[in-house]
C-alpha cells in the first residue's frame, strides 16, 4: 500500500511543523517520526504540546542557544578537529544552555510539570562552559589565558609600532614624497607596504610584493622594515603555535565529555520538536481533544487545518452505534474533503499535535489506517483507473484487522455500475467482518440501499442548495443524498413527461417500448428558390431598400433594413454583397443583428454568472 501522507496532505503538516524547528537534527528526527497508536505514548506526547502551547501563550520562550550549529561542531569533534574558537565559543552557548533550561522549567514547573521533570535530566558542565568563556571571546583566544600567549602579542604589538614608525619616517622623508601614488602604509599579504609609482619603483630600496591592476602602482616594503617584517613573521607563527595548543585542550575537555554532552543534546532537541508542535498548534487554533483506543471517533467543528477560514466544520461520528459510513451527494459537494479531514485530524493527533476542534471532540487511536482515495491510474503499468482502485481494494481486504480505518472514495466507479456496486458491497462487507471501521463516498443506489439495510452501517450526505445548484459541503448524518440529476433537469426545463418516465425507470427499470412507424412523404417538386447567407447585403426590389439578410422561413425572408426587421419574399430580395466579401473569415456575424446588452446578457448566461441566472429565473416567473 503506497504511502499516504501525500494523499491526505499529512506531509505538508509535517513539513510547517519542521519549519518552526531549530536544530538539522530535531528536523531529522521529526520527519521519521510516524504516528503512534500506543495510547500512553500518544496522551504523553498531547501532554508536551499542551504544556509548551501553554508555556508560548504566557509569552515565555524557551532559552534555546547554540543550538542550530551544535549537530555539525560535534560531528567535527568526533572526527578530531581541533574546533575554531567561534565554535568553542557556539559550544559554550549550548551548555550554558543546559542551566538556563532547567531554571527555566523550573519556574514553569506547575505550569509545565511533564516538560519540566525532562530538565533534571539535563547535565551540569558549567566547568567546560565557564573554561571556553575565560579562553576565548567570539572569533579571538584571550590573551589572559596563557603567559607565553600574552607575552608574545606584547612582542608583536612592540614590532608592529617599530615597523609603523619607520614607514611614516620614510614617508615622511622629502627625497620619497614624489615618488609615492599616496602617503599611508599598506598591509599586502602580510607584509607592511607603501604605494609607489610605477615609473620610481627601481629607485626604491626593499622588496615588490604587488602590482596594481592596471600596473601605475607598486606596493613595495621598504628595506629598512625587511628584517623588523621577518621578526614579525616568527612571532606571528608562535602565536598561532600556542593559540592553536589553547585550541586543542579546550577541544579535548568537549571531547572527554562527548557522551555526556549527546544525551543533553537529546533531551534539548526533544525539546526543539515539542515546541515546534506546540507553535504549530498554537497557529491553527489547536485543541486538545479526548483519545481512547477503542474505536470511537467523534469530530464536532473539526475544521481541515489546511483550509484555514473557509473549511466548513465537520461533525461526524463512527464506531459507538456503527461502524459503517457510507456518505452520497453530487459531485465537488465535499464529500472527499470529509474523508482527508477525518484520517488528517486523526494522525495529527496520533503524532501529538493539537487539531482544529470542539474541545468535546474524541479521536480514535488506529493500528493502521488504510486510503484509497483520488484518481488510481497508473499509465506505467497500464492499470485503468478501475484496476487501480481494485488493486488498493484487494490490499486493503487481505490487510484489515480490528483496530484499522479504512477510507474509501467512490468505491466501485470506474466500471459497468451494477458490476462495480456488487464488488464494492462485497468489500466493504468483507473489511468490517474482519474488525475495520469503513468510511466510503458513492454514488451508486445499491450501496445506498446496502448501508440503509446493515444494521451496522450509516448513511450521511452533503447538503446541497437547490435554489442554487450548488453544494454546501456540510454532512448530514442519517440522510441520503441523490446526485440532484432530476431537480437540475427540471430546472433545465427537460419535458416533465421525460422526467416522469426516467423516475419511473429507475424505479420499475421498465419503459413502454413500442416501435414507431414513421410514413415517408413523397418528395414535392418546388421551384428553386435563390439561396441567402446570413449578413449578406441584399436589395428589396419592391422597394429598392438595401438591408442585411438574417434567415428564410419557408418562402419569406427575415431582412434588417435601416428602419427595422421586415419580413418580405424570398424572390423579391437581390444579393448586392456576401457576407464572405463584407466581414473578415473568424467575424461573428451573429453581432450585426443582437444589441450590445443582449450580447452581454447571453455571454454572461454562458459562463454561469448567478446574477444573469436570476434575472432569467425573475423573468420566467413573470
Amino acid at each position: 500500500m503506497k504511502n499516504i501522507d501525500p494523499i491526505i496532505q499529512f506531509d505538508e503538516i509535517k513539513e510547517a511543523v519542521r519549519m518552526r524547528m531549530l536544530s538539522q537534527r530535531a528536523k531529522e528526527i521529526w520527519l521519521n517520526r510516524k504516528p503512534a497508536s500506543q495510547l500512553a505514548v500518544v496522551e504523553t506526547w498531547q501532554q508536551e504540546t499542551k504544556e509548551a502551547k501553554l508555556l508560548l501563550a504566557s509569552g515565555q520562550h524557551m532559552p534555546f542557544m547554540g543550538l542550530r550549529e551544535i549537530d555539525r561542531i560535534l560531528q567535527q569533534v568526533e572526527k578530531g578537529f581541533v574546533l575554531e574558537p567561534s565554535e568553542l565559543t557556539e559550544t559554550a552557548d549550548f551548555l550554558r544552555s543546559f542551566r538556563l533550561i532547567r531554571r527555566f522549567m523550573e519556574k514553569n514547573q506547575f505550569q509545565a510539570p511533564l516538560l519540566a521533570r525532562y530538565a533534571t535530566d539535563l547535565p551540569d558542565l558549567e566547568e567546560i562552559e565557564t573554561a571556553i568563556y575565560q579562553a576565548v571571546n567570539g572569533n579571538r583566544v584571550n590573551s589572559e589565558i596563557s603567559r607565553p600567549l600574552k607575552k608574545i602579542r606584547q612582542q608583536i604589538r612592540e614590532t608592529e609600532q617599530q615597523i609603523e614608525e619607520r614607514l611614516q619616517k620614510f614617508i615622511r622623508h622629502p627625497d620619497n614624497r614624489t615618488k609615492l601614488q599616496e602617503a599611508m602604509v599598506v598591509k599586502k599579504d602580510g607584509h607592511w607596504t607603501v604605494p609607489v609609482k610605477a615609473s620610481y619603483k627601481n629607485q626604491i630600496k626593499g622588496s615588490l610584493i604587488e602590482t596594481s591592476g592596471r600596473g601605475v602602482t607598486v606596493f613595495i616594503e621598504p628595506e629598512s622594515v625587511a628584517r623588523l617584517s621577518e621578526k614579525l613573521s616568527l612571532l606571528e607563527a608562535e602565536e598561532t603555535a600556542e593559540v592553536y595548543q589553547i585550541l586543542a585542550e579546550l577541544t579535548g575537555r568537549v571531547a572527554e565529555t562527548l557522551a555526556v554532552i549527546g544525551y543533553g543534546r537529546e533531551i534539548i532537541t526533544e525539546y526543539d520538536v515539542i515546541f515546534a508542535r506546540g507553535k504549530y498548534s498554537r497557529e491553527i487554533d489547536g485543541q486538545q481533544v479526548h483519545i481512547n483506543k477503542e474505536e470511537r471517533i467523534m469530530l464536532k467543528d473539526v475544521r481541515h487545518p489546511l483550509l484555514g477560514d473557509v473549511a466548513v466544520p465537520l461533525n461526524v461520528s463512527l464506531g459507538e452505534t456503527f461502524r459503517g459510513l457510507i456518505i452520497t451527494g453530487p459531485n465537488a459537494g465535499g464529500k472527499t474533503v470529509v474523508l482527508k479531514t477525518v484520517a488528517l485530524v486523526t494522525m495529527m493527533t496520533m503524532i501529538g499535535l493539537e487539531i482544529p476542534a470542539a474541545p468535546e471532540t474524541e479521536i480514535a487511536l488506529f493500528d493502521e489506517i488504510f486510503v484509497d482515495i483520488g484518481d488510481q491510474q497508473d499509465l506505467g503499468n497500464a492499470l485503468s483507473t478501475f484496476s487501480g482502485h481494485m488493486q488498493n481494494i484487494a490490499h486493503i481486504v487481505r490487510q484489515t484487522k480490528r483496530y484499522n480505518l479504512i477510507l474509501l472514495d467512490e468505491i466501485g466507479s470506474g466500471t459497468e455500475p451494477n458490476e462495480g456496486a456488487a464488488l464494492a458491497i462485497a468489500s466493504m462487507n468483507a473489511m468490517y467482518q474482519q474488525g475495520g471501521l469503513v468510511i466510503a463516498t458513492t454514488h451508486y443506489g445499491e450501496i445506498k440501499e446496502f448501508a440503509q439495510a446493515h444494521p451496522d452501517f450509516q448513511t450521511a450526505a452533503m447538503a446541497f442548495d437547490s435554489e442554487t445548484l450548488q453544494p454546501k459541503y456540510r454532512l448530514l448524518l442519517g440522510e441520503t443524498g441523490e446526485s440532484n440529476a432530476f431537480w437540475i433537469a427540471q430546472r433545465m426545463q427537460l419535458p416533465t413527461e421525460v422526467i416522469k418516465q426516467a423516475k419511473a425507470y429507475l424505479v420499475h427499470h421498465d419503459l413502454p417500448l413500442l416501435q414507431q412507424h414513421f410514413v415517408q412523404q413523397k418528395a414535392v417538386q418546388k421551384s428553386v428558390l435563390p439561396q441567402f447567407t446570413k449578413g449578406d447585403r441584399v436589395t428589396y426590389l419592391e422597394t429598392n431598400a438595401t438591408g442585411l439578410f438574417y434567415e428564410a422561413v419557408e418562402q419569406q425572408a427575415r431582412i434588417l433594413l435601416e428602419d427595422g426587421w421586415q419580413e418580405v419574399p424570398l424572390r423579391r430580395l437581390k444579393l448586392v454583397l456576401s457576407a464572405q466579401e463584407l466581414y473578415p473569415q473568424d467575424y461573428e456575424v451573429e453581432n450585426l443583428f443582437t444589441d450590445f446588452h443582449e450580447q452581454k446578457f447571453q455571454r454572461d448566461l454562458a459562463r454561469g454568472s448567478k446574477k444573469a441566472h436570476k434575472e432569467l429565473r425573475q423573468g420566467r416567473r413573470q
